[in-house]
């Protein structure tokens, strides 16, 4: 794999001169505190800014601060005006837009379409401090404000939304962000080499618009560089009948051929090439469909998908572009994962690990519950087609090292107020792919699986958890420290290949119950999932069981379940239900499917094919239970337990030809008589206590006394 300058080794910026500011100033006041008369850079964000690592603003800020810049935070701006937007002045730079650190319109509605009533990154938890598609708000707000200063967008939204996309919420496909927010430039995955490197060529004189060469990145142009070659995606990933395998992209090598592609409409493919077809790679650019073609055929829209998803690693990735209307979007390859020495310089920058000053005494619920918490890694290999984080993120691990994770434990427990000895997770996206990685360089870098861990554990992959092991026993063994929980969202699949991990964990790191996220129990929605068999949960419970027992510790998995995604059947659900009734859980915080933009499961929702096999007419049809009252008798089978979903469900089992389920014995899923103030209450008035609220409990076993953690998030997969 390619390498890059570590993002520290630039000369600063001149404006270094002025030190490292407490917080990140977010008002004229503070500036001229500062000694600053302009900023160099303002960021606005449509979260609250606290400034610790886990919020992008704060990360990025820290920073550019480091490189020498000025940097100013506008912090959840009135957006019908352009008034707040003008309250730092002109940034002397460049604009950095951000939704946040989760898309706005995931963030403000529910998978019903229901605005949500809290947003857990405001002060307050108050709802509606955003407006819908934030990154366009905010970036027509910034032009209007100051218009001949560059605008560059990034985070998560911007991310995920790179290329036209599907959005759930308008039901349509929409154009690349970029041109709706007219913006300037688009930074993509983690942003930390594209900015410094934006940031620094912008200062040296050089115009935003030469600014194309920068991996990580997305811009528009007119015209293909003379000496890039062009191939149009039929070319690479050519469309034909599903063909079985136990690799859903095959052997992990790139195709070119020159066959044409009769399944896809002529007009969605434009075959130029400008120089020699051995060109090498890094002049090589792919033309995905067009956003008009993927705008009306669904099945376009899968094929690009698929190669997008291709074309992720950035040992291998060529840059891509797709034509809207006259102009086209040009996508660089994905951004050089950072090494360990610049993951450690990133969470040693000087953060307040606080709130801004701002807010006084107000709670900022986010914060409140990764305040004590501690990152050790980035990415995901796991590749789970429902989830953002390798599509925003990479799959390639990002690992800090464990001097550095002590650091800023220590930090922690010296300067944090609220600070009372427990350290609420230590992980990442995902908790124990901590130094994981594939044992070859060079097979990583010419990898093109969707996943490290699906259909199974790469042979390849090193899965060794003993440098997470000896960072758990080195981190508790610290003064001062009382527990270390572990919050993070646990590859099961991966903890089963280490018992001394999960005894490890079983023993020292949970606090009575331990989340995890089996998904599914049926192998069809698994397979469109990615996601292990409910096999190797059963081999987890037994192994995460038989420690806790030998630690004389009374502990519990609290296992999240996905509902309505794509390939799930209403018998799915149905199996799912009975699963969930035979070994005693109850759940009471369930989740239906979203289909968040860009992610391989919301190709399948929106097209009904399946873009880990070669798209094409006639290949694989995915059932999406999409009508919105069969998205609701899918949660219902969750929630089987609950009287108010009784009614639905029996008329479900009839339908089904299950009435056999359907009585007051012990193998019924639901009773024939309906509770006194539920569902219809057309059926008696009986009454039966209401099953407890906020918690998934697993009835068959004595509760632990002590309460879990409430987290108002699932784990991440």
């Amino acid at each position: 794999m390619q390498t890059a300058a570590n993002i520290f080794s630039r000369r600063k910026f001149w404006a270094a001169r002025f030190g490292v500011a407490p917080q990140l100033p977010m008002s004229r006041e503070e500036m001229e505190a500062l000694g600053w008369d302009s900023c160099d850079i303002i960021l606005v964000t449509g979260d609250a800014y606290v400034d610790h690592p886990s919020f992008g603003m704060a990360l990025i800020g820290r920073l550019l601060e480091a490189q020498g810049f000025r940097v100013g935070i506008i912090s959840q701006p009135g957006w019908t005006s352009a008034e707040d937007f003008k309250k730092l002045g002109r940034p002397n730079l460049f604009w950095g837009v951000t939704g946040g650190n989760m898309d706005s319109m995931v963030n403000r509605y529910t998978s019903d379409r229901r605005i949500r009533s809290n947003d857990a990154y405001t002060p307050g938890g108050e709802a509606g401090k955003r407006p819908d598609h934030c990154v366009v708000v905010y970036a027509q707000r910034c032009r209007e404000s100051f218009s001949d200063v560059p605008i560059v967008l990034g985070g998560i939204e911007a991310s995920l939304r790179r290329i036209a996309h599907y959005d759930y919420w308008s039901d349509k496909v929409r154009r690349s962000v970029l041109l709706d927010a007219k913006a300037d430039l688009l930074v993509y995955g983690n942003g930390e080499r594209q900015v410094v490197e934006i940031a620094h060529r912008l200062a040296a004189g050089e115009p935003i618009s030469q600014l194309t060469d920068i991996r990580g990145t997305a811009f528009l142009r007119k015209e293909i560089p003379d000496h890039w070659t062009l191939l149009d995606s039929s070319h690479v990933d050519v469309p034909g009948k599903l063909a079985p395998t136990a690799n859903p992209y095959g052997d992990g090598t790139s195709t070119c051929v020159s066959r044409p592609a009769p399944l896809l409409p002529e007009q969605a493919v434009i075959r130029i090439h400008r120089s020699p077809a051995k060109t090498e790679r890094e002049h090589t650019v792919i033309r995905l469909p067009a956003y008009e073609g993927v705008r009306s055929d669904p099945v376009l829209y899968a094929h690009a998908s698929r190669v997008l998803h291709q074309e992720t690693n950035p040992g291998n990735a060529r840059a891509l572009m797709q034509r809207h209307g006259e102009r086209e979007l040009w996508l660089n390859p994905s951004p050089l994962p950072l090494t360990t020495q610049e993951m450690d310089g990133v969470y040693g920058l000087p953060y307040s690990r606080l709130p801004h000053r701002s807010y006084g005494a107000a709670n900022i619920p986010a914060f409140e519950m990764i305040q004590h918490s501690v990152t050790l890694m980035r990415g995901c290999f796991g590749g789970c087609t429902f989830c953002s984080i390798t599509e925003h993120e990479g799959r390639i691990i990002q690992s800090r090292s464990e001097d550095s994770i002590i650091r800023e434990i220590e930090a922690i427990r010296d300067t944090s107020p609220a600070f009372t000895g427990h350290i609420s997770d230590l992980g990442g996206p995902t908790a124990n792919m901590y130094r994981l990685a594939c044992k070859s360089r060079e097979i990583e870098a010419s990898c093109r699986r969707p996943s490290c861990v699906y259909p199974g554990v790469c042979k390849n992959l090193n899965t060794d958890h003993g440098p997470l092991i000896r960072l758990y026993r080195r981190a508790r063994a610290l003064p001062g420290i009382k527990k270390i929980f572990i919050a993070s969202g646990l590859r099961y699949d991966l903890a089963v290949l280490s018992p001394e991990y999960v005894k490890e964990l079983a023993t020292h790191h949970v606090g009575g119950y331990l989340k995890i996220a089996p998904e599914h129990t049926e192998t069809g929605p698994l397979s469109k999932m990615m996601k292990p068999g409910i096999g190797t949960y059963d081999r987890f419970k037994s192994m995460f069981d038989q420690y806790s027992r030998a630690a004389g510790k009374e502990q519990y998995l609290i296992p999240y379940f996905i509902a309505a995604h794509p390939g799930t059947t209403d018998e799915d659900m149905l199996n799912l239900a009975l699963w969930l009734k035979k070994n005693g859980f109850r759940a009471d915080q369930v989740q239906a499917f979203l289909p968040s933009p860009m992610a391989t499961a919301t190709a399948m929702y929106h097209s009904g094919k399946n873009p880990l096999h070669k798209v094409g007419r006639n290949s694989e049809d995915v059932y999406v239970p999409k009508p919105m009252k069969q998205r609701r008798l899918h949660k219902a089978f969750l929630r089987y337990h609950d009287a108010n979903n009784w009614p639905m469900l029996r008329e479900a089992l009839q339908r089904m030809g299950r009435a056999d389920l359907i009585g007051n014995g012990k193998h019924h899923l639901v009773p024939r008589y309906q509770p006194a103030g539920t569902g219809d209450a057309t059926e008696g008035k009986r009454v039966h206590r209401k099953a407890q609220p906020f918690r998934t409990q697993q009835t068959d076993l004595p509760l632990s006394p002590k309460k879990p953690q409430k987290s108002g998030k699932r784990p991440n997969r």
